[in-house]
């Protein structure tokens, strides 16, 4: 499980360097584009799993786990409200939302979500075999 658990922490950290939005005429933008404070947060609690793995701390990891897809379900409302917010100046209402919708998700939340998951259902039990060998 600690393998499984190592793979869904660096699908976290490399999906944080992977396109996440698409700004028209701007471009691409992953997590530092994005907002330097959330990226931080992303990778204290990725160092926060590492801990909880290295001690095979299958609560932390779990807990890390959650708190990162609450971080990621954040990112994504902050990111549509404040593309509503940034074409605000646009009179009518349908055109604001019209062009608040030309800025689109990429792919990168797939490992960003994916690797969080990961991290939180590969915790296993730890089933101890009780028999002793004579």
């Amino acid at each position: 499980m600690k393998n499984i658990q190592l793979l869904g922490l660096i699908l976290v950290v490399i999906g944080s360097f992977l396109p996440l939005v698409h700004v028209p005429v701007i471009g691409n933008w992953n997590y530092w584009k994005l907002d330097h404070y959330l990226a931080i947060a992303c990778w204290i609690f990725a160092a926060c799993a590492v801990f909880g793995i290295v001690n095979h701390n299958g609560k932390v990891v779990r807990f890390f786990g959650i708190l990162m897809i609450l971080l990621f379900a954040f990112t994504l409302v902050a990111v549509k409200m404040q593309s509503l917010e940034y074409f605000s100046f646009v009179p009518f209402k349908s055109w604001r939302e019209a062009f608040a919708g030309t800025v689109k998700l990429k792919w990168g939340w797939i490992a960003e979500f994916l690797g969080a998951f990961l991290m939180i259902f590969a915790t296993g039990s730890k089933k101890v075999n009780k028999r002793t060998q004579i």
